[in-house]
C-alpha cells in the first residue's frame, strides 16, 4: 500500500514538473521571438532582456536547451556581471572611507596650477587653507594637471613687470597717391604709451634701422629692453648697435604679433584715426601728417588704459573755468575741448 502511494505521489510530481518545464521552454520561445520581431535593423537585446534569462537561467536547469538568440556563455557572463553589480551596489560606503572632494574645490585646483606655474601642491595647499578648504596635500598633488609645463611666466606678466624698462618697436607700411610704399618705424613707451620715436623712409636698411634707435635714446637714456618680431630688417648691423649701447633684445615668436600688442594696437589706431582718410603725396607729406597725429595723440587723445587719461597727462577742468568750446586738431579730423572763459 505505502509503495503504491509512492508511485502514485511519483507520477503526480513528475507530470507536475512536465508541465511547468513546458510552460517555462514556451516562455523562453516567446520572449526570444518577440526579440526576432522588433522593427530594427539587427535584433538587439535589451536589458530588461538579459535580466530575464539571468533569472531563467538560476529557476530552470534545462534552459539552455531553449536558448538560440544568444550563446549560453552569454548568459553566464550577464549573470556573472550582475552579481558584481549587485555587490558594488551593497558595498557602497555610507559615511566610511575617504570622502570625495567636491567638483568646485576639484576645478579650483585647476585653476590655481593653471594660473600659477611655478606653484607646486605645497603653496597650492596653502592658498587652500587660507580660503578655509580643508584638504591634504596629497589629495591636491593628485588632483593637480598632470603633464605640466615646465615653471615659466606668462608674457602677460612679462610685459607687466617691464613695463618701465621696455621698448616695443615695429614697421607698418603706407602706399603713396603714386603706388610707391613707405616704411614707417615706431618707437613705444609702455609706461604712458608714448611715441618716443618715429620717422619714414622707402628702403629700410638694418643700418638706418639701428640709427633710428640711436636717435631716440640720446644721452644714455636707453631701455632695459627692446621688444621687436623675427623680421629680417633686423640684421646683423642692428644687432650689433643695440648690443653696443646695453639695450637687451627680446624677439617675439615667430608670427605672433599677439605678443607685440601695445604696437599693433598703435598702429591700428594711426590708421584708424588718421592715414585711412588721407592720400599720402610723399615722404615729407607723410611726415607732416604723422607729426601733427602723434602732437594729438600724446596730447588729447585718451586711452582706456590709461584710466582715459591723455599720454600726457590732461588735467580735469571744472566748470567755473568757462564754457566748452571746440578746437581742431589733424587739420580737422579730430577735435579737442576745453573750457575757457568768454
Amino acid at each position: 500500500m505505502i509503495a503504491a502511494l509512492f508511485l502514485l505521489f511519483s507520477f503526480l510530481q513528475s507530470g507536475f514538473r512536465n508541465r511547468t518545464e513546458l510552460a517555462l521552454e514556451n516562455l523562453a520561445l516567446r520572449q526570444q521571438l518577440a526579440i526576432l520581431k522588433r522593427e530594427r535593423p539587427h535584433a538587439r537585446l535589451r536589458r530588461r532582456d538579459r535580466l530575464f534569462w539571468e533569472y531563467l537561467s538560476s529557476v530552470w536547469p534545462r534552459w539552455r536547451e531553449s536558448l538560440i538568440v544568444v550563446k549560453p556563455e552569454t548568459v553566464v557572463r550577464w549573470h556573472r556581471k550582475g552579481f558584481a553589480l549587485y555587490w558594488t551596489h551593497l558595498s557602497k560606503h555610507c559615511g566610511s572611507g575617504r570622502p570625495g572632494t567636491g567638483k568646485e574645490i576639484r576645478e579650483l585646483i585647476r585653476k590655481m596650477a593653471n594660473a600659477n606655474p611655478t606653484w607646486g601642491s605645497p603653496r597650492i595647499h596653502g592658498e587652500l587653507q587660507k580660503l578655509g578648504i580643508k584638504i591634504s596635500e596629497r589629495t591636491v598633488a593628485r588632483l593637480m594637471p598632470k603633464n605640466r609645463k615646465p615653471p615659466s611666466q606668462t608674457w602677460r606678466t612679462f610685459l607687466d613687470n617691464h613695463v618701465k624698462d621696455l621698448v616695443p618697436i615695429d614697421f607698418f607700411v603706407v602706399p603713396t597717391a603714386t603706388f610707391r610704399v613707405l616704411f614707417v618705424l615706431v618707437v613705444l613707451a609702455h609706461d604712458r604709451r608714448r611715441v618716443v620715436h618715429f620717422n619714414v623712409t622707402e628702403h629700410p636698411t638694418a643700418r638706418w634701422t639701428g640709427e633710428q634707435i640711436i636717435q631716440a635714446f640720446p644721452g644714455g637714456s636707453e631701455p632695459r629692453y627692446l621688444l621687436r618680431d623675427r623680421d629680417s630688417i633686423y640684421g646683423s648691423e642692428f644687432r650689433e648697435r643695440i648690443r653696443a649701447t646695453g639695450i637687451e633684445e627680446i624677439r617675439t615668436a615667430p608670427r605672433s604679433p599677439w605678443q607685440n600688442p601695445f604696437c599693433e594696437r598703435l598702429i591700428g589706431s594711426v590708421r584708424r584715426d588718421c592715414l585711412n582718410h588721407v592720400i599720402i603725396l610723399g615722404e615729407s607729406h607723410l611726415r607732416k601728417i604723422l607729426a601733427r597725429y602723434f602732437d594729438y595723440y600724446h596730447k588729447y587723445r585718451t586711452h582706456l588704459s590709461l584710466d582715459k587719461d591723455a599720454p600726457e597727462r590732461r588735467p580735469i577742468q571744472d566748470a567755473i573755468l568757462g564754457e566748452v568750446i571746440e578746437i581742431p586738431e589733424v587739420g580737422g579730423l579730430h577735435h579737442h575741448y576745453e573750457r575757457r572763459a568768454a
